[in-house]
């Protein structure tokens, strides 16, 4: 029997009810290849409270041009999700205006600032899980709290993982290209010291735990292991961390983000960590700001870039068409695994691929308002021509 995240069996499904959909426009040649809906776990669509970076609206039109038709939205907003009603904010905005489904995070503590916890039963119903992203939890004693409340409701803590007393000012990975140009660096063990103190306190209460998008050797040494001791644990991390290293990095703010592009030995570490399974999917940490914000260069940019439009062709060209792994694994990353970890089914979702087909990334032909990618002017494979969500067109290209 084959799986309903077969592209054989979703182009026998649903080609013809698309063609009749899109005006007769006929998907029988080899060249489309359907891919069942992506799903990303971590996403920043920066409303309400931060419009003029991005909206519900903006930034579900740039999922679907990526061929995702689920995503999970991050809490660092105003009003912060931290009861249902600053909750119910954000979800009114998501019923009028999102083109896909999007599932909001609820924060961990109240105004993500780790005092005290916000009101996770309030808003189990509606959150797909909690974080408190943007910022990690420093105090033990209140993840512990929230691990084991967490529990209760049956919801999954995902964390950004960061300790700041061991952050010093930096703002990129504490390596050779620090060193060599004068930049303050963020060292490693700020992110897996707290993944470390965080699996112990998973393994402690039971809870659920996701890691946000890793980015160390380290980390994946904690995690593989954790999961080799029965840790109820699963882990991200994005495109860039897995393509390129702090020897790619230039004199501009595209290339930052937090956690910071890391050494070529934690790259090849992630690297295997897909490989072995330790890493369970690919998440974008799409995080759009404002043309002003991103312009200032490495040291004064908002931390952030986008990837939504980017991150499946980019996986595809550095991952697939090199023999890395299968297409087969990459459906698995970017759409298997998250859904059956945060409880998202497939339903009538997918899109439409030109495989072999190959664009250079233009960041003035992004639907997001973000432009901010490291992968600007590159060519890569994989062209989307449509995304269906709901059994709805939602995104279409056709050429």
């Amino acid at each position: 029997m084959r799986s309903v995240y077969d592209p054989i069996l979703l182009k026998e499904k649903f080609s013809g009810r698309l063609s009749e959909a899109l005006g007769g426009f006929s998907f029988d040649s080899c060249e489309y290849t359907f891919l069942p809906g992506f799903c990303d776990v971590h996403v920043h669509f920066r409303e309400p409270g931060f419009s003029y970076k991005e909206t519900v609206r903006s930034g579900s039109l740039a999922a679907a041009r990526g061929g995702y038709t689920d995503v999970c939205t991050m809490p660092n907003l105003s009003p912060v999700p931290d009861s249902p009603e600053n909750l119910r904010a954000q979800l009114d905005i998501i019923k009028k205006d999102a083109v896909i489904k999007v599932h909001p995070y609820g924060a961990i503590t109240v105004k993500e600032q780790g005092e005290a916890l916000a009101d996770l039963e309030g808003m189990a119903r509606d959150a797909v899980a909690f974080s408190d992203d943007g910022k990690g939890v420093q105090g033990a004693e209140m993840m512990e709290r929230a691990m084991t409340e967490a529990k209760r409701l049956g919801k999954i803590i995902a964390a950004h993982c960061e300790v700041n007393s061991l952050l010093h000012g930096g703002y990129i990975h504490d390596g050779e290209y620090a060193k060599n140009h004068g930049h303050r660096g963020i060292s490693s063990e700020s992110e897996w010291r707290q993944i470390e103190r965080d699996i112990g306190l998973a393994k402690k209460t039971g809870c659920a735990y996701h890691v946000c998008h890793i980015s160390t050797a380290e980390s994946v040494a904690l995690i593989r292991k954790a999961k080799a001791d029965g840790v109820d644990i699963t882990c991200e991390t994005g495109p860039h961390y897995l393509i390129l290293c702090d020897a790619d990095l230039i004199e501009d703010g595209r290339f930052k983000m937090n956690p910071p592009l890391r050494s070529p030995r934690d790259r090849e570490a992630l690297i295997e960590g897909l490989l072995d399974g330790t890493v369970d999917m690919i998440a974008t940490d799409h995080a759009p700001h404002s043309a002003e914000e991103k312009s200032r260069g490495l040291e004064k940019s908002a931390f952030g870039i986008v990837g939504l439009e980017t991150a499946f062709a980019a996986m595809y060209t550095h991952f697939v068409k090199t023999g890395i792994i299968t297409l087969e694994k990459l459906i698995r990353l970017m759409c298997i695994n998250p859904r059956e970890r945060f409880g998202l089914p497939l339903e009538e979702d997918f899109s439409v691929w030109k495989l072999g087909e190959s664009f250079t990334v233009d960041p003035s032909e992004f639907l997001s308002m973000g432009r901010a990618t490291p992968f600007e002017g590159e060519r890569l494979y994989g062209f989307c021509a449509a995304t269906v969500c709901g059994g709805k067109p939602v995104y279409q290209n056709l050429k």
